[in-house]
């Protein structure tokens, strides 16, 4: 495939913010209406917030908001769920994706991801994270433009071409 163009880090970046806007933050509403307020306690968060803006550091993260365990293993199962059920529906695409016109492929093939692929790159994604960041930032230093949960799912993600 000679005119495969690979999504850099900028336009990756753009369309997790959609996703985060589109697919996370819906689910995020929904569990914690589903939890009756108790996933997240917001009152802790807004007074942290206060102190931040302060200028007091230290007390705004001397006491963390409670999370209740439950609640957010539900919404991370939820998000990834919803995640991979776009990837197939969509031919590897999220709707943040889908608006800036790319996709995540098959590295070698540059075909449809499979199940395997879906979920050890959702599973990469918490690898990426924990790497300081490093399995994200790769992106955009690598000629391939692949990140660590890329080369973990043997994906690539590349513009969609197709109308």
């Amino acid at each position: 495939m000679n005119d495969v163009r690979y999504a850099g880090f900028w336009i990756r970046f753009f369309a997790s913010f959609l996703d985060t806007l589109f697919l996370a933050l819906p689910v995020a509403v929904v569990i914690y209406f589903l939890s009756d307020g108790n996933w997240f306690d917001f009152a802790q968060y807004k007074q942290n917030m206060q102190y931040a803006m302060s200028g007091n550091a230290t007390k705004a993260l001397g006491s963390q908001p409670d999370m209740s365990l439950k609640w957010e293993l539900l919404f991370e199962v939820s998000v990834l769920v919803v995640t991979i059920l776009f990837w197939r529906r969509w031919r590897g695409a999220t709707p943040g994706k889908k608006f800036v016109h790319i996709k995540i492929v098959d590295a070698k093939t540059f075909q449809d991801i499979d199940n395997r692929q879906a979920i050890t790159r959702s599973l990469g994604y918490i690898v990426s994270t924990f790497a300081l960041l490093i399995g994200f930032i790769m992106v955009a230093f690598r000629k391939d433009k692949r990140g660590l949960h890329d080369l973990l799912a043997s994906t690539s993600v590349i513009y969609d071409n197709q109308p």
